[in-house]
């Protein structure tokens, strides 16, 4: 059964939509206090399909929640909120949100959506980069058939750069979207990179995955 993780305060509001969730198959754990959704699923990440995240949270932003939730796992999340300018809208489509609802909506709408992301996800469980597979929903990397064994902050920073194929991402966004410290010097995400050079089997002076942008940051590309 898909498990749902639902952040939302507003009670009634939340207790419909578990209600609703259930009738189509969907296992649901609700909350409405942030820093207790939060602990759960860094405990438990695996456990769940998806996230349906309110934004104005006691005690944090729901924004800020998002982050931190994607650290831990690339899982799919789906804004439910009433915050309906564009603003917002902006911000979470550039925070990389799958879908983003404005309420009021019905429940049967929310169950789209959720069909809709997922179907999405998975279509793409797997990814072959000339020799490296990776395993999209189990996160993990295999270099030839072998499974390379990364380090925390390495596979965060590999994972940024398969969600974000042919883009350049700066040395300051590796710092901002991974757990290395806020004040990690330049030098320190070069020894990771270069980590994952040697683990990938990538060689920066001819490299076949990823490239240095000279000033910014560095690029991981995919011809297809």
């Amino acid at each position: 059964m898909k498990k749902v993780l639902l952040i939302e305060d507003d009670l009634v509001l939340q207790n419909l939509i578990n209600e609703y969730l259930q009738e189509y198959n969907y296992s649901c754990s609700a909350f409405s206090n942030p820093m207790d959704a939060l602990e759960l699923f860094q405990k438990n990440p695996d456990d769940f399909t998806i996230v349906i995240l309110d934004l104005g949270l006691p005690n944090m932003d729901g924004f800020d929640l998002f982050k931190k939730l994607k650290k831990i796992k690339n899982i799919p999340i789906i804004i439910s909120t009433a915050r309906d300018d564009i603003g917002n809208k902006i911000y979470g489509y550039e925070l990389g949100t799958d879908d983003y609802l404005s309420k009021p909506y019905e429940p049967r709408e929310l169950v789209l959506r959720i069909e809709a992301t997922l179907k999405r996800y998975n279509k793409a469980d797997s990814l072959k980069i000339h020799d490296l597979s990776i395993d999209i929903n189990s996160s993990r990397v295999f270099l030839s058939g072998l499974e390379i064994e990364f380090t925390k902050i390495e596979k965060e920073i590999f994972l940024l750069f398969i969600n974000n194929l042919n883009n350049i991402i700066s040395r300051e966004d590796i710092v901002k979207k991974t757990s290395l410290n806020e004040d990690t010097k330049n030098r320190t995400v070069d020894m990771h990179i270069s980590n994952i050079r040697y683990k990938i089997d990538d060689n920066s002076k001819e490299p076949k995955y990823i490239k240095s942008i000279w000033g910014i940051g560095y690029k991981f590309f995919y011809d297809n």
